[in-house]
């Protein structure tokens, strides 16, 4: 029966999205073979989007997983599915106490004699494992073990995400496809690692070496000797809810320190340090007393490399100082932005986005709205997002949604900013720009001087009638196949008109219907043809009013 159940699975799946496949397929071509691609709505994909958030839902843990990293990648989806899918919280009814304790008992031993108490309620229950209290030598623990069977879900699961990759790079577009084969490896390693308790263990400890003897973060400490692949024994930190703002007022926290403290440890993560915690939704975050942040659940983690690092910080100095050409330059050399990307629509894209995002104050704007319309242009203009740069990008916008909640006038780009400035980034990207202008410099001074005697081998050449110019023309879009054609099915219909009037005077009816039959095709692909105008039209403008359609009525 294991062997069938990738089999079951797969029928399952199937029969879960064939609706939405259908509807994905027909927006494409009317009717399936034939006819125009249909206008969707953005009230039609938000509606298709619950109806994709409901499935994920009923198909259960890996689908769960996966309905969280598509709501990571607006390259793949289209930014109505990732509103929705963010809203997709892995928390789920735990699993029976006696299949849990099978698992706890197969790695450890027996619970009584491994723990000094052991409460069986869990805490919390999550798709792909859930977390227990316990004590061990009168410290308080919190246990997380892998939920029972999943392993061989996941392993079904992931074979029919594989067999169902065909069907769904046959409804989009070339640039999509590139996305959604990067997705599924991503998938794979990504739920692959977070079942394994000993890479989590790893980061969690590395992440807290980083911060230790930082007094307003708390991060649990791994109890070694209770930890395996499938059980991972850490420290009990309780606190409050990070979004239990009435508990928080009513236990005298100061919100905005909290909002200030939370931005600046994420840039510490991302930008100084490379590691990071990358699901920081409220449910992995609390608050002490005192103000101090304890982070949990470090499955979903990621790294960051040096020059991707350095690029992030470029960009936030040129957002920060509304350097629309620092910022596309930051995001083309990170691998985000295609370099052949229209730079003039680009820009305006990112002016816009800046604008809207000012507010009535014209020095106060958010990142989370820059994101959101950098991640609405992402699905229609030639980006790419690399997976740790997803996860940034992921965490970004969360860590900003949190902050606004514990503050509704906290100012994201300028915490970030103060935080740039104090750690000598921004001077750090100025000094680097001014060695890049003076190479630059440099660069242009030798090529003037070198400029002069080509010059004048090349007017000795034209003087002696021995120059010679090569053209090399780049049709990216066929248009000179696409014209040629016209010009030859545009000759044999004038032919077949004439013949067809020939054959009428001179033939029977049955050849000259036929004729007439052969002519019309010939001019109806003819006017299909001039009709669709392929590769002929100009470059979408991306305007203001587009934006005002994308946030919907009511928001500004």
């Amino acid at each position: 029966m294991a062997a069938l159940r990738p089999y079951w699975r797969f029928l399952r799946v199937l029969r879960q999205f064939l609706p939405l496949l259908l509807a994905w397929a027909r927006d494409r071509r009317r009717f399936l073979l034939f006819g125009g691609r249909r206008r969707v709505s953005s009230e039609q994909r938000t509606r298709r989007a619950e109806e994709l958030l409901d499935s994920l839902l009923t198909l259960g843990p890996t689908f769960i997983k996966l309905g969280q990293l598509l709501s990571t990648r607006p390259d793949v989806l289209p930014p109505e599915y990732v509103s929705v899918l963010s809203r997709l919280q892995d928390d789920v009814p735990p699993a029976e106490w006696a299949d849990a304790k099978e698992v706890l008992e197969a790695e450890l031993g027996p619970v009584g004699d491994r723990f000094e108490s052991f409460d069986s309620e869990a805490i919390s229950g999550a798709s792909l494992g859930q977390v227990y209290r316990a004590q061990i030598d009168g410290q308080a623990v919190a246990v997380k073990v892998r939920r029972p069977g999943v392993e061989s879900l996941v392993a079904a699961d992931l074979r029919v995400v594989r067999w169902s990759l065909p069907l769904l790079l046959a409804l989009v577009g070339e640039s999509r496809a590139f996305s959604l084969r990067n997705l599924a490896d991503e998938f794979d390693k990504t739920i692959r690692e977070e079942m394994d308790y000993d890479r989590e263990r790893r980061m969690l400890e590395e992440i807290r070496g980083n911060f230790a003897g930082t007094d307003d973060v708390a991060i649990p400490e791994p109890i070694d000797s209770h930890c395996s692949e499938r059980v991972l024994t850490m420290e009990y930190l309780g606190g409050t809810k990070v979004d239990s703002i009435d508990e928080l007022d009513r236990r005298g926290v100061d919100r905005t320190a909290v909002a200030e403290t939370l931005q600046r440890t994420y840039l510490d993560m991302i930008v100084d340090d490379g590691v990071f915690h990358a699901d920081p939704h409220p449910g992995n975050l609390a608050v002490q007393d005192d103000g101090t942040i304890v982070f949990y659940d470090f499955g979903m983690s990621g790294r960051v490399d040096e020059f991707v690092q350095g690029k992030i910080v470029e960009f936030y100095v040129a957002v920060a100082e509304q350097d629309i050409d620092g910022i596309l330059d930051a995001l083309i050399e990170i691998g985000t932005l295609s370099p052949e990307a229209d730079r003039a629509v680009m820009a305006e894209v990112m002016e816009l986005a800046i604008q809207d995002a000012r507010g009535e104050d014209i020095e106060q704007y958010r990142i989370q709205q820059i994101v959101g319309q950098i991640e609405d242009s992402i699905y229609e203009f030639p980006f790419r997002l690399p997976k740790d740069l997803a996860l940034v990008l992921r965490v970004a916008t969360v860590v900003e949604g949190v902050c606004v909640t514990l503050d509704p006038d906290f100012d994201f780009i300028a915490t970030a900013t103060e935080y740039l400035t104090r750690e000598g980034y921004r001077e750090e990207t100025v000094r680097r720009a001014v060695e890049d202008a003076g190479e630059q410099l440099r660069e242009s001074g030798a090529a003037a001087a070198r400029i002069p005697p080509k010059l004048e081998r090349a007017l000795d050449r034209i003087d002696r009638e021995n120059l010679r110019v090569r053209a090399d023309i780049q049709d990216s879009n066929e248009l000179f196949d696409l014209f040629a054609k016209r010009l030859v099915i545009g000759m044999l219909a004038a032919a077949g008109v004439v013949a067809t009037t020939i054959l009428f005077v001179a033939a029977s009816i049955e050849q000259t219907a036929v004729a007439g039959a052969v002519t019309v095709f010939l001019l109806l692909f003819l006017y299909r043809s001039f009709r669709r105008r392929r590769g002929m039209r100009a470059q979408p403008q991306f305007t203001r009013q587009n934006l005002r359609e994308r946030q919907g009525p009511g928001e500004n």
